[in-house]
């Protein structure tokens, strides 16, 4: 039996709609032809989830790595968004060429564009691996159980962020597949800098936060604030973010891939090979009063881990088709990505 939550269209959706006309028109139009230079356009995040795009960023890995693909010219715009609802509008709009973004976001999106000209998107690779972790600043709570309709839950976007359904996963693996969202009418969609905050000051009613590193970390260093659950003792090491791209542009740009994909792949063996210098990047472009030494001890964790191989992926694509989130799953995860993808595979 499915289960589906109460129907309220999200804005990716909306312009998922509006999208598909764009596509309909664009697929009888022209051919667009780009000018010179190219300039690429790639998001990144708040969180410690997306420290090898900014080792990218500041060691300029995908200007190298596109200049051995024989891309001249090519330069690349940095641009900041938080949660998937602002990813995928932007990715939808045509403003973006590579996305990194929550995997259920990704999966989603994927799965409603699948075969709309212009529209479809296919992942290009994974990104990072770590424990997203329910902090509380209210003694009271313990377990899932001992939330109330006054608490409220800090997560980036509203049932739609990775935050919002990893936390539907949980609720379904601890209270039940049936309950998987009786936590998301206590929800509150919020950046997770300012959750943090209002977490720690006990500010706007915030009494919990669902966060990745180093908020969720931060958070635990402060005196009445202790965590309820933890994504990784409850689901395993799932990837959690991913990066993906309009199909339009993979099919026909491939050697922008092979450029990300190889500038991403570097940037991961830098962070293994000097945390120190890594963290140093993280600290030098966020603005929430992280320490070096604090990223450091979180990148030294076990669960904290960034690969351009995805792990688990059919966890997420198995829960969104039982609550109706997706009509149509894939075979396998890679059905989903680029093939080039497995040159990078683990030995």
């Amino acid at each position: 039996m499915r289960m589906k939550s109460s129907p309220r269209p999200s804005a990716r959706r909306r312009a998922l709609v509006a999208a598909a006309g764009l596509g309909a028109a664009l697929a009888i139009a022209p051919a667009f032809v780009r000018s010179n230079p190219r300039t690429v356009r790639i998001s990144k995040g708040y969180g410690l989830l997306y420290l090898p795009l900014l080792v990218m960023e500041k060691a300029r890995l995908f200007e190298r790595h596109a200049a051995r693909q024989g891309l001249s010219g090519v330069s690349v715009e940095w641009v900041m968004l938080d949660g998937g609802n602002s990813v995928d509008d932007a990715m939808m709009a045509g403003t973006l060429d590579f996305a990194a973004v929550g995997a259920p976001g990704f999966i989603e999106l994927w799965a409603r564009a699948r075969g709309i000209p212009n529209v479809e998107v296919i992942g290009i690779s994974g990104l990072s691996t770590t424990s997203l972790s329910l902090n509380t600043n209210r003694a009271q709570i313990a377990t899932l159980h001992d939330f109330t309709p006054a608490d409220r839950i800090a997560v980036p976007g509203i049932r739609t962020s990775l935050s919002a359904v990893v936390l539907q996963m949980v609720a379904s693996r601890l209270l039940g597949p049936q309950h998987f969202a009786q936590l998301d009418s206590i929800t509150v969609g919020m950046p997770h800098p300012q959750a943090m905050q209002a977490l720690m000051r006990r500010e706007g009613g915030i009494t919990a936060h669902f966060a990745s590193p180093p908020f969720s970390t931060l958070e635990l260093q402060q005196p009445g604030i202790h965590r309820v659950v933890n994504s990784s003792d409850v689901l395993g090491p799932l990837t959690l973010d991913v990066v993906f791209a309009p199909k339009r542009v993979v099919d026909a740009e491939p050697a922008l891939v092979r450029a990300f994909l190889g500038a991403l792949d570097d940037a991961n063996r830098m962070i293994v090979r000097d945390r120190e210098a890594a963290a140093a990047i993280y600290v030098a472009a966020s603005d929430f009063g992280v320490s070096r030494e604090h990223v450091v001890q979180t990148l030294s964790a076990p669960e904290s881990r960034f690969s351009v191989w995805p792990e688990q992926l059919m966890e997420y694509v198995d829960f969104l088709y039982m609550v109706g989130t997706i009509k149509a799953k894939p075979r396998a995860w890679n059905d989903m990505f680029v093939p080039m993808l497995g040159d990078f595979r683990p030995s």
